[in-house]
C-alpha cells in the first residue's frame, strides 16, 4: 500500500503541473495569446486601424510627395500614410488602383468626399495644395501601396 501511494506521488511530481497534460503547456499558451495581443493592440495606433508600412527607396517624384504630404495629409492620415485616429491608411487594400484610381484621390483633395468606407466622417476639400503638390503625393501613396503588396485589382460589386 504504502509503495503504490509512493509510486503515485513519483508519478505526480514527474507529471504534475509541469508534464504532459498539466498546467505549464495551457500557461504558455495563454501568454503567447496575450503577447500577441499586446503586439497587435500597439500596432494599431490609437484611431485602432493604423498599419505598418514598409517604406521603399522613393523615385525623385514620390519623394517630394513625401514632403508635401507631411505637410499637408499626414495630420489624419498617418505617417507614411499608415492611419491615425483621424483618417483611415491610406496604405490599404481599398485604395487599391482598381478601386480608387488616381482620379479618386485628385477629387477627394479638390471638393472632399463623404464617409463611406470608414468611421471618420468626411473628409474636407485641401485647396491649399497645390496640382503639382497633389500629383506627387499621388505618387508617393502608390509607391507605398505597391511596396506593401498592394497593387491594382479590378473592382468587384
Amino acid at each position: 500500500m504504502k509503495q503504490a501511494r509512493k509510486r503515485r506521488a513519483q508519478g505526480k511530481q514527474k507529471h504534475g503541473t509541469i508534464g504532459r497534460g498539466g498546467r505549464l503547456p495551457w500557461i504558455i499558451v495563454v501568454l503567447i495569446l496575450i503577447g500577441g495581443l499586446v503586439v497587435f493592440l500597439a500596432t494599431r495606433g490609437p484611431g485602432g486601424n493604423a498599419v505598418t508600412v514598409r517604406v521603399p527607396e522613393l523615385s525623385a517624384a514620390a519623394s517630394q510627395g513625401s514632403i508635401a504630404f507631411a505637410a499637408n495629409c499626414a495630420q489624419c492620415h498617418g505617417a507614411n500614410a499608415a492611419g491615425s485616429g483621424e483618417g483611415p491608411p491610406l496604405v490599404h487594400d481599398i485604395y487599391n488602383p482598381g478601386h480608387h484610381a488616381d482620379a479618386a484621390f485628385y477629387f477627394a483633395a479638390r471638393r472632399g468626399v463623404s464617409q463611406h468606407h470608414w468611421r471618420f466622417g468626411g473628409m474636407p476639400p485641401q485647396p491649399q495644395v497645390s496640382d503639382a503638390d497633389l500629383a506627387a503625393i499621388v505618387r508617393y501613396v502608390r509607391e507605398l501601396q505597391r511596396a506593401n503588396g498592394i497593387e491594382y485589382r479590378p473592382h468587384r460589386m
